[in-house]
């Protein structure tokens, strides 16, 4: 078939590669001028790891990835650690695939690579899919320009405020959370010897939390610090704010949050609102399916934004390839995809609700109880294969 892809984010070169890879052509449509290195770090488990296998990027992704040992929670002052979870070797064990942190730009420079080898996919960058016609057998995308072009299926991949959803489902508007994310990746030659071990370190406070971890072979240190703060209510993630706010928003915070804080370059400091919408329960047509946060916005509590973009990307293409026409293969992915990131969308929030707990001694407990009977919900994100996954 002729696949035709609005957006060429993470899921989109994804859902691009295992089309092009199972023999579709693909067409992506990409409104952004170029490919620029914005953002930071991503967390990608098991889940993510099959599917950019199955691709054949985990040797090169591995040559820039930090596998860390486990992750953390630990109170934001003392640094108490109130739960941990193990990774390593036995995450590898488990689940079959390791946990790795890669920087956004470097996962995004291995997917436009493979795309741009690949003789069956085409993109064109500042190209915005304004709307699109859905015919008995086609459907034709109109783009800004006024040039249009037809493929067999339009998958929108076109992120959180989604102009096909949009036509689709009408306006769905995000709906802001309260809380706004502050990011920063920092050389760690400018951090102290020993500042951290090779972890994921959560510092869960009053309101607020920080996650800290490795980039590039543990060349760069990442943070995200998320407030909640109803003030600040744009979402772009390349808009800076003052480095004085942000270390005013962690003052009192444990010494490793501050020793990263004050080596950050000072005009580097990216702040964000961050939106989310609730579970849809259809965003499929005939011939018109949607991926990724344009069909599941979720919030970055459990680092599981990008892997559920690239999990849908691997079960779209093994559901149109499973079925006699495109109708049923988009039943057939929205039926395997809905419930589990519905219930993730439903996690990630609860999760935030959990790493702001105000009272200090109520934080505590509730930590402890997760370490009691967590195990279920560890393993929920990691232990799916899309490659292998039964699908019905």
């Amino acid at each position: 078939m002729t696949i035709i892809i609005a957006g060429a984010g993470i899921g989109g070169l994804t859902a691009a590669l295992c089309l092009a890879k199972a023999g579709h052509k693909v067409q992506i449509f990409e409104q952004s001028q170029l490919f620029a290195p914005i953002g930071a770090g991503i967390q990608c488990g098991a889940n993510a790891i099959h599917v950019l296998s199955h691709l054949g990027l985990l040797d090169k992704l591995s040559r820039v990835a930090v596998r860390p040992q486990r992750v953390e929670f630990n109170d934001f002052q003392s640094g108490q650690v109130l739960h941990s979870i193990e990774l390593g070797e036995a995450y590898v064990g488990e689940y079959g695939a390791p946990y790795l942190h890669l920087h956004r730009a470097d996962l995004q420079e291995a997917l436009v690579s493979a795309a741009t080898l690949s003789d069956n996919i085409k993109i064109e960058m500042n190209a915005c899919i304004q709307s699109y016609f859905e015919e008995h057998s086609r459907v034709r995308v109109s783009l800004s320009d006024g040039r249009e072009f037809d493929g067999e299926c339009l998958i929108g991949a076109d992120g959180i405020r989604s102009t096909v959803r949009a036509q689709m489902l009408g306006s769905i508007a995000p709906r802001f959370t309260g809380n706004v994310a502050w990011r920063a990746v920092v050389p760690v030659d400018r951090l102290p010897e020993n500042w951290m071990d090779t972890v994921v370190t959560n510092f869960v406070g009053p309101k607020q939390h920080a996650v800290l971890y490795y980039l590039r072979n543990q060349q760069l240190a990442n943070l995200v610090g998320v407030v909640e703060d109803t003030s600040w209510t744009d979402d772009s993630w390349v808009e800076t704010s003052s480095w004085e706010k942000m270390k005013a928003d962690f003052s009192g915070w444990h010494p490793t949050i501050q020793a990263i804080i004050d080596a950050a370059d000072k005009d580097q400091c990216y702040r964000w609102a961050l939106y989310d919408h609730a579970p849809l329960s259809n965003w499929s047509t005939a011939r018109i399916t949607l991926l990724g946060d344009a069909a599941h916005a979720t919030l970055p509590f459990m680092a599981a934004g990008a892997s559920l973009a690239i999990e849908d990307a691997r079960i779209l293409q093994r559901a149109l390839d499973q079925t006699d026409s495109v109708k049923a293969g988009l039943q057939l992915y929205q039926r395997n995809r809905m419930k589990r990131t519905a219930r993730i969308q439903s996690m990630s929030s609860k999760m935030g609700m959990l790493y702001h707990i105000n009272n200090s001694f109520m934080r505590r407990a509730a930590f402890k109880a997760i370490g009691m009977f967590a195990k279920a919900n560890q393993s929920y994100l990691p232990d799916y294969n899309a490659n292998t996954v039964h699908i019905t």
